[in-house]
């Protein structure tokens, strides 16, 4: 028996990166599975290797940052599978550079996304995750939270985006203590440099900028991130891991 069988799993951001690999990889372990993200035809696609594994898959077009988008998400797929066990909040953006002449609409991207949308989709979720923690097979459920090693340490040129993922952070934390008593695991993964389209997102100078450092490192793969996750959701019920720092080898901070 795989590990996560009669289990359902929902993954925001599943069109490519880390939440495309953690989709196929929770389905590896017996998970049916919820993806959704905003590109019609990726999602298509993920769906038919999702259902080549042996489970289900429900494809949503969903923009998380529409709160009424992220609790319908949610709903759909509790209607579609009958219960939620593990919901990993994936998507993001990463929009780099300076607070000193910063364009200040690029924050807001960032917080709708990548503070506020995990958020609300958090809230949606937390009843089902909750029921789910009371039942067979596995009386525990989980909700796992990306967020970066930038949610750790501070550095000049990204200072935007390090408040969103301290946010995550802190609000993890503090849902923890809230629910772990009743079975519901809380975790943080803060990937380092991973080979993604995450950087693609910002202007040519930073990308550039980004090069430099990055460059001539052997970075991390998507399937790295989404191993971590699956180690974190396929533990025993009284094992809870709720933080994993995974970083390049090469990568000093």
């Amino acid at each position: 028996m795989r590990t996560l069988e009669g289990t359902v799993a929902l993954v925001t951001g599943a069109s490519s990166g880390i939440g495309e690999a953690t989709a196929l990889a929770l389905a590896a372990q017996g998970a049916n599975v919820a993806i959704l993200a905003r590109r019609r035809d990726r999602l298509d696609a993920l769906g038919e290797k999702v259902r080549a594994l042996g489970v289900g898959a429900l494809t949503i077009e969903a923009d998380v940052t529409d709160a009424a988008q992220a609790r319908d998400a949610i709903a759909r797929t509790v209607a579609e599978f009958g219960r939620l066990d593990t919901l990993v909040n994936n998507a993001g953006v990463m929009l780099l550079g300076p607070i000193v002449g910063a364009k200040t609409e690029e924050w807001d991207r960032m917080l709708r996304l990548n503070v506020s949308a995990l958020m609300e989709t958090t809230h949606a979720a937390l009843p089902h995750l909750l029921e789910a923690a009371t039942k067979e097979p596995r009386q525990v459920a989980d909700l796992v939270n990306v967020s970066s090693v930038a949610g750790r340490v501070a550095r000049a040129g990204i200072g935007a985006y390090n408040a969103t993922k301290w946010a995550v952070n802190a609000f993890s934390e503090s849902l923890r203590q809230e629910v772990t008593k009743r079975h519901v695991r809380v975790a943080l993964i803060e990937p380092g440099a991973v080979a993604t389209e995450l950087a693609s997102h910002n202007s040519p100078e930073i990308q550039g900028l980004m090069a430099q450092r990055f460059g001539n490192m052997e970075l991390l793969q998507a399937e790295d991130i989404a191993n971590a996750i699956v180690y974190v959701v396929t533990r025993p019920r009284h094992v809870a891991i709720n933080e994993v720092l995974v970083r390049p080898t090469e990568q000093e901070a």
